[in-house]
């Protein structure tokens, strides 16, 4: 059973379904439980998992960690899967909205605090990475009536780079992968700086252009109001 009504299947007696603008409308109403809102919710049950795989036995066991880099890839995939599969099938919910990057920030603050605290990773480059995606997601809620602030090329190698270094901080790596590991993280740190700053200069013009563009509107219906005025004399 699809739970749909005759009337809205064009079956005997009734009327073909609505098209245009209002059958575009009805399709787009994508139900919660869809293919990319579950991805998103997997990806927000890892995250517990994946810090009890990676503290098990004091977090320094080999074993175990590959357990943790196991949950940790498959989350990174499934950020992948269910975005795209959201526009590509008009998968678009509220719901998606805001689990989506309460679970890419939830397992990537997992990772760095759960890193430093067993002294893998320095808890500056933690505090770095953290202050900066806090920052950039209040500064897009801070400017949201002036417009949306798009994902950039270098946000999303930003967020490969930063995958890969927390990724293969996980794992026991020794010799000279562990050498390749800080360098990785070294480029995951600056792509983190340098696209943070590249978005408050974004967030600063299009907050300048919505002010302008108010203070623009006000003046034409203030200068309207006094024409009219004018008209009735």
């Amino acid at each position: 059973m699809t739970g749909v009504p005759a009337s809205a299947t064009g079956g005997t007696g009734s009327r073909p379904a609505p098209r245009g603008k209002l059958g575009a409308a009805a399709v787009n109403q994508a139900s919660l439980w869809n293919i990319a809102n579950i991805l998103t919710m997997v990806r927000l049950v890892l995250v517990p998992g994946f810090v009890v795989l990676l503290l098990q036995d004091g977090g320094h066991d080999p074993v175990w960690r590959a357990w943790a880099w196991a949950a940790f890839a498959v989350a990174m995939i499934t950020d992948v899967f269910d975005g795209h599969l959201a526009r590509t099938y008009n998968l678009v919910t509220d719901f998606g909205k805001i689990a989506d990057p309460i679970a890419d920030k939830a397992i990537m603050a997992a990772g760095l605090i759960c890193l430093s605290s067993l002294g893998d990773l320095p808890w500056w480059v933690t505090v770095v990475i953290l202050a900066r995606e806090l920052g950039i997601t209040l500064m897009r809620f801070w400017v949201i009536r002036h417009g949306v602030i798009p994902a950039s090329r270098g946000g999303k190698m930003k967020t490969l780079a930063q995958g890969t270094a927390v990724g293969m901080y996980v794992l026991a790596l020794v010799g000279p992968l562990a050498t390749l590991r800080w360098w990785v993280m070294a480029v995951a740190v600056v792509l983190t700086v340098v696209t943070g700053l590249d978005y408050v200069r974004q967030a600063v013009v299009l907050r300048r252009r919505g002010l302008a563009e108010e203070r623009a509107a006000r003046a034409a219906g203030a200068g309207a109001a006094t024409g009219a005025g004018a008209e009735t004399r």
